[in-house]
């Protein structure tokens, strides 16, 4: 009862969060829409990915659990980044980095039990715990550098939420189009057509990660308090004079 409860929530939330990211992902950045789609993404992200970690917990998929764990991470530290005052941090940002350390440091450890053959994977190569251990320590890196600066502000902020969200939207885009592709139409995996959403995906998060880092596209948010936040689509007029709202997302 408990696992037909937990895979329906999972599933249900997986949905929910592929529509509302999309939504989030594609209209206009600071926008209510883009709000409101960016709150209802984040929710069922929580769900999606704490409902997966403990069914794959359940199953003994070991690199599935650090996947759901990460993801929950991710979208959590993503929406902390906006729905905090620009320059400050608190509890819950020193929480989160260690769990992410935790995280990290234990999905390196099972890859090397797996590759000294302590142990046996059944979800995958060793390489996924590698490849997920180390983006884990990569974003808890990155968390201690914020708390020593004592928060971010402008585009260091905007990048923050930026890739964080964008992560646990390609994580649930690759878990439906590739992981359930078996649900397609032979003719549909044949072609490869079910990859489009997922190369969607991975190239509007490099296309922004580009676009805030290396150029001057938000140069006039650089060290301000307010910023819109980039997913895709148009930028909002972030750091407008007078505006000092952070919209969430």
């Amino acid at each position: 009862m408990i696992h037909s409860i937990l895979l329906a929530l999972h599933i249900g939330a997986a949905v929910i969060g592929l529509f509302s990211g999309a939504a989030a992902l594609f209209s206009r950045k600071g926008g209510q829409l883009h709000r409101t789609a960016g709150n209802v993404f984040f929710s069922s992200m929580l769900v999606m990915s704490a409902g997966g970690a403990w069914l794959a917990q359940m199953k003994g998929q070991r690199i599935n659990t650090v996947a759901g764990l990460l993801t929950f991470y991710m979208v959590a530290t993503g929406w902390a980044a906006v729905k905090r005052k620009a320059g400050e941090t608190g509890l819950v940002e020193y929480g989160l980095l260690l769990a992410a350390a935790a995280i990290g440091c234990g999905s390196m450890y099972t890859g090397l039990q797996a590759n000294s053959g302590a142990i046996v994977l059944n979800d995958g190569p060793a390489s996924g715990c590698f490849v997920f251990g180390g983006l884990a320590l990569f974003a808890a890196a990155l968390d201690v550098r914020v708390l020593v600066l004592g928060g971010v502000t402008g585009a260091q902020r905007i990048a923050r939420h930026l890739w964080r969200m964008c992560f646990a939207m390609l994580m649930t885009t690759l878990s439906f189009f590739l992981g359930k592709q078996r649900l397609f139409p032979a003719t549909v995996v044949d072609l490869h057509l079910n990859l489009a959403p997922i190369l969607i995906v991975a190239g509007s998060m490099a296309f922004w990660i580009i676009r805030v880092h290396f150029t001057d596209a938000y140069k006039k948010v650089r060290g301000q308090s307010a910023t819109a936040v980039p997913l895709a689509g148009s930028p909002a007029r972030a750091g407008a004079a007078g505006d000092t709202r952070s919209p969430a997302a």
